[in-house]
């Protein structure tokens, strides 16, 4: 590989002007080829010292690991039919080195007699730690298999991670190829002028006149939570809950059914050469869950006392529709719509007015004096770092001396091309290792209304909420002290604890002071007004029974489906839990596995749980920030040191018990949804 290939520079910040699909392949195999010939250096040698038997892999992986972030975050954000041959490629290529690695028993036995040696004790904690995950991580990736078992582990772990990335692209796909043209704006009477803007926008990019609804997510929010038209509420609603599937108005088209029936049978293939008895128990051996009966309970339990609010909210819903809105046979398209609409009979909360007041600029002005209160820190816009497109921006991460500790990237709205959802990811680790020096940089990535061109971009609360959530994940990579990548910011983390930050953070936006200072209204600039304020806050856990249900509904469907015990239909499983926990039910030919990316093409199978279960660290470790008057700079600190910063050098609980004392109280999280 030449200099001038943009992908070659894995320490600087990405060249992504420059980068080609094309240029992703040599970049890998030149990528790859160092990697190998550091295994095969450590291999050969068998050094017993830790900077000769582990800093050369480390710094090989890091390499490796920086290359195919950049190439994943465009695939996620500026999608092309090249760059994702390109990526489904190398992804396909990167999987299959990284099992020859993760199964090569000579360099297993290497980090096996350097974790004996009797210096190991005396190596710094992080040292000692990542060295010691690596050992469980090979044991894991069938390293103790005999070499037939291994080498089918191998063909199996290659072939699911080309399943995850189809059904993503299925997704994307399904989610850019429907669309809705109107022509008749009485067809969008109800949507706020903001969002008939964007869709103008919509149809002026296709070269139509009038306007265009898209499968976006702020196209969807709009329409299915304002839109007085009910057929027009139906078609977005069908459409969007059958995309991939063999259903709706793409029937067909990008069906993921048979690619779920095959990652099902592949997992549970691959959690018997293991030896566990499923894909669950495979899951738990990494988290802080115990066992799945132990998940199970907490989820049944929180469906039970969930259950009967979600019965009064779903009661109060059809009879305020049937009285005041004429719909005497409330549907699921028309839930956000009644929803919404007596929001705003109830607690005069119309969620337009709420909007009108967190134009972008405003939110992210707001967001940045919260995190220089919290944690004294001031995000300094670049105009020098090359970007993937003009919504993106970049910043450096000061501290109150000045000094440039991190970097961020931030996108935050939907268009064609970039996957639905809102994430954080790495784009650069923390690296000290005597050679290297290297700045965390984390990607926060969202999907809010874009601006037109008659106004800007308006966020309503919840996109503000999201904000915070995703920011929550990039302080966790942001603020690491772990020099070892392995285990630095959410790396190694268990997966049922990563939540924690980024759900604690959530809670900023229900402080008056926060909020009215990520506020100003779009035409006045007036903050907003504390009567709205007190609304919003009485409006809070407003049908929060229904929302607990049904994150219980997708957690419980995940971890069934992954043990099996109810089959490998996905439909005739998320029938059973809805028989058991929902109290809305779709139509028949709803398609919500089909699109259920979390679990199918993210990092969350059997693990869907970890929403809930980190919620109860978080509404708990709020809590210590509230009994101190809550935006506090001290406990902001105290939480950044014993959280944020130790990674995974030690585990979730002990993390949580040295920032707030104690262990978690679960009841926490029931007064958080008023559930108590």
């Amino acid at each position: 590989m030449t200099a001038a290939n943009p992908l070659a520079d894995t320490l600087s910040l990405p060249r992504f002007a420059e980068i080609t699909p094309d240029a992703i392949s040599p970049a890998l195999d030149a990528a790859i080829a160092r990697h190998a010939e550091a295994v095969a250096a450590v291999v050969a040698a068998r050094p017993n010292r830790f900077a000769e038997a582990w800093l050369p892999l480390e710094r090989a992986d890091t390499a490796l690991d920086s290359l195919w972030s950049t190439v994943s975050h465009l695939h996620g954000v500026a999608d092309t039919p090249a760059l994702r041959e390109a990526h489904a490629a190398g992804q396909a290529r990167l999987v299959e080195h990284g099992m020859k690695v993760a199964q090569n028993r000579d360099l297993y036995e290497v980090l096996v007699a350097l974790s004996a040696d009797p210096d190991f004790a005396g190596l710094a904690e992080a040292d000692r730690v990542a060295v010691e995950r690596a050992i469980r991580d090979f044991t894991l990736s069938g390293v103790a298999l005999d070499e037939a078992a291994r080498a089918r582990f191998s063909a199996v772990s290659v072939e699911l991670s080309q399943l995850s990335t189809e059904f993503g692209s299925a997704v994307l796909d399904a989610t850019d190829a429907w669309t809705h043209h109107v022509t008749d704006e009485a067809e969008l009477a109800g949507i706020a002028p903001a969002d008939r803007a964007m869709f103008a926008a919509a149809a002026e990019t296709r070269g139509l006149e009038g306007w265009v609804v898209t499968l976006q997510q702020p196209s969807v929010n709009a329409v299915l939570t304002f839109a007085e038209d009910r057929d027009l509420r139906f078609a977005v609603y069908q459409a969007y809950g059958t995309r991939a599937s063999d259903q709706g108005p793409q029937a067909g088209q990008f069906d993921n059914g048979p690619r779920i029936a095959r990652i099902l049978e592949l997992r549970r293939e691959a959690a018997r050469l293991l030896g566990f008895t499923d894909p669950v128990a495979r899951s738990l051996a990494t988290k802080m869950a115990p066992d799945p009966g132990e998940v199970l309970a907490f989820l049944r339990d929180l469906g039970r006392r969930a259950r009967p609010a979600a019965e009064r909210d779903l009661a109060e819903l059809r009879a305020f529709a049937a009285e005041t809105l004429g719909i005497a046979d409330l549907q699921p398209w028309d839930v956000g719509f009644a929803a919404n609409r007596l929001r705003q009979a109830r607690y005069a909360v119309d969620e337009q007015e709420v909007r009108a007041h967190f134009p972008v600029e405003r939110v992210l002005a707001g967001w940045q004096t919260l995190l220089s209160r919290l944690f004294g820190i001031r995000l300094r816009p670049r105009d020098d770092v090359p970007l993937w497109h003009d919504d993106a921006r970049f910043y450096d991460v000061v501290d109150e001396g000045g000094t440039v500790f991190a970097g961020l990237y931030v996108d935050l709205h939907a268009r064609a091309g970039k996957r639905g959802g809102a994430w954080m990811a790495p784009a650069r680790p923390r690296l000290r290792d005597g050679e290297t020096r290297t700045l965390p940089v984390a990607y926060l990535v969202c999907n809010f209304a874009p601006e037109t061109a008659e106004g800007p971009s308006l966020l309503g609360h919840n996109d503000v909420v999201t904000l915070l959530h995703e920011t929550g994940h990039c302080l966790h990579h942001l603020f690491t002290r772990v020099d070892r990548p392995s285990i630095a910011g959410i790396n190694g983390v268990e997966w049922d604890a990563v939540e924690l930050p980024s759900q604690l953070m959530e809670d900023f936006a229900w402080d008056r002071e926060v909020l009215t200072a990520m506020s100003g209204h779009h035409r006045t600039g007036a903050p907003l007004p504390p009567a709205l304020f007190e609304r919003m806050v009485a409006a809070r856990r407003f049908q929060s029974g229904l929302f607990v249900v049904r994150q219980v509904e997708f957690a419980l469907f995940d971890l069934l489906l992954h043990l099996g015990t109810m089959g490998s239909d996905p439909m005739e499983v998320i029938g059973a839990v809805r028989d058991e926990v929902a109290v809305i039910r779709p139509p028949e030919w709803h398609r919500f596995p089909h699109a259920f990316s979390h679990i199918f093409a993210g990092g969350y199978a059997a693990g869907y749980y970890s929403y809930l279960w980190a919620e109860v660290l978080a509404a708990d470790g709020f809590q210590r920030f509230a009994e101190a008057g809550l935006v506090d700079r001290a406990t902001g600190d105290g939480f950044r040191a014993e959280v944020l910063a130790r990674g995974a050098t030690r585990p979730a609980a002990e993390s949580f018990r040295a920032f707030r004392g104690r262990d978690a109280d679960p009841e926490a999280m029931l007064v958080r949804h008023g559930l108590l």
